[in-house]
């Protein structure tokens, strides 16, 4: 019952840390933040595309979700490392 709620909350929870360091990343400038601005709209543009023809063909919200856990964790662990 509360699964899809939680997962939600930790969705926004990961992707806080995620923004964190992008906005760092973009605050830094150069061509490391042209480059991380060209994957941020890339990835909104592929995720729209991804749920609307994802819903369209049944799958739940709760797998939309964790796709964008894992999309988010993935994130966070490419700007962690850059970070070092």
């Amino acid at each position: 019952m509360f699964a899809p709620w939680l997962n939600i909350v930790w969705l926004a929870l990961e992707s806080s840390e995620v923004i964190g360091l992008r906005v760092a990343k973009l605050a830094a400038g150069g061509i490391d933040a042209q480059h991380e601005t060209g994957l941020i709209v890339g990835e909104k543009v592929g995720a729209l595309f991804e749920v609307g023809t994802g819903l369209l063909s049944g799958v739940t919200a709760t797998s939309v979700i964790n796709r964008f856990r894992d999309q988010v964790a993935a994130n966070a662990k490419r700007l962690s490392a850059e970070k070092l």
